[in-house]
């Protein structure tokens, strides 16, 4: 089924997801398995997947010298996304994202996406390589998110890239994008983020997953602005726990977000890592529980490995 399906269909309940990382290569399933099983008994209808480009590093060579060499430290999500739908019957959804990829690939992908009946993706432009300082595409790759969402509208109308192609095979994906309760930290404010978001729903993206906040006030905010601007796609808040005393600097400075003083305090406060983690547990629990008495349709945990953690959160709520 399409996220969009699952998200209309609700019956006045809020739904839960899930999102995974890729193991780093020369892992394998079992770390997603192991992610996974304790959380399944929550029923998610839709498990996400989500993608980091190559990035560079130096290499040192025989001669002495130091190379810069591309290198792929996960692997890619179809293969992934077909193990979680075939272990777990629930739908799975890759991200797809600009950086790294030429159109051609992009394409290839798709096509090797609808193959598999994996119908549903997540449309991002994607990070900057960490020794380019800004976002860089591909010579003939996407330099936006909103031009990779009009390649997968144009796939589903049966238009691909080659001219030759007549009657193309239309695919059905459903596209989700992200949003940014506090703006992308490339945007200068928040109007502007918003447009380019309206953009990319109005040339066809389905729904919205937020970057995860830990104020709902950013939530229900960002929800109303959409709301004014003629966005009517769902919006599903991102959320992840807080656990140790060093994301208070690493999650702003890595997220571009603010951290609420309540939480800050009482991090601080904690003595121990046991006690740390039970603080993210209790605010965490506290937002899911404000956001579901609210009516967001769906509450999207990034799990990051950590399943013990989110499994309480999501017994705590569901």
């Amino acid at each position: 089924m399409r996220v969009t399906e699952y998200l209309e269909n609700t019956n006045g309940q809020t739904l839960v997801s899930f999102e995974v990382l890729p193991p780093l290569k020369g892992g394998s399933m079992k770390a997603i398995f192991d992610t996974l099983d304790p959380l399944m008994e929550f029923k998610p209808p839709f498990i996400d997947v989500t993608y980091h480009r190559e990035d560079f590093v130096y290499k040192k060579m025989p001669s002495g010298y130091f190379e810069k060499v591309a290198i792929r430290k996960r692997p890619g999500t179809v293969g992934i996304c077909a193990a979680i739908m075939h272990r777990y019957g629930v739908d799975a959804v890759p991200h797809l994202i600009c950086g790294g990829f030429s159109k051609e690939e992009t394409e290839n992908a798709l096509i090797d996406l609808n193959f598999l009946n994996i119908n549903n993706v997540l449309a991002l432009r994607g990070d900057a390589r960490g020794l380019d300082g800004k976002f860089v595409p591909e010579p003939d790759g996407h330099a936006f998110a909103l031009d990779l969402v009009k390649q997968i509208v144009g796939m589903n109308q049966g238009k691909y890239l080659d001219d030759d192609i007549e009657k193309g095979a239309k695919t059905e994906f459903c596209i989700g994008i992200a949003g940014y309760p506090e703006k992308h930290f490339e945007a200068p404010n928040l109007s502007i983020d918003l447009a380019h978001m309206k953009a990319k729903v109005d040339a066809g993206a389905n729904y919205i997953v937020t970057q995860m906040f830990f104020d709902n006030q950013h939530y229900f905010n960002f929800v109303d602005e959409c709301r004014k601007i003629g966005i009517n796609a769902p919006i599903v808040p991102g959320l992840k726990p807080l656990t140790k005393l060093h994301q208070l600097s690493s999650i702003p400075r890595n997220f571009y977000i603010d951290l609420p003083g309540d939480l800050v305090n009482e991090m601080q406060k904690a003595t121990t890592p046991q006690a740390r983690t039970q603080v993210g547990i209790e605010w965490l629990i506290m937002q899911s529980k404000e956001l579901k008495a609210n009516g967001a349709p769906c509450l999207h945990y990034y799990t990051m490995g950590d399943a013990e953690t989110i499994r309480q959160v999501a017994e705590a709520v569901f």
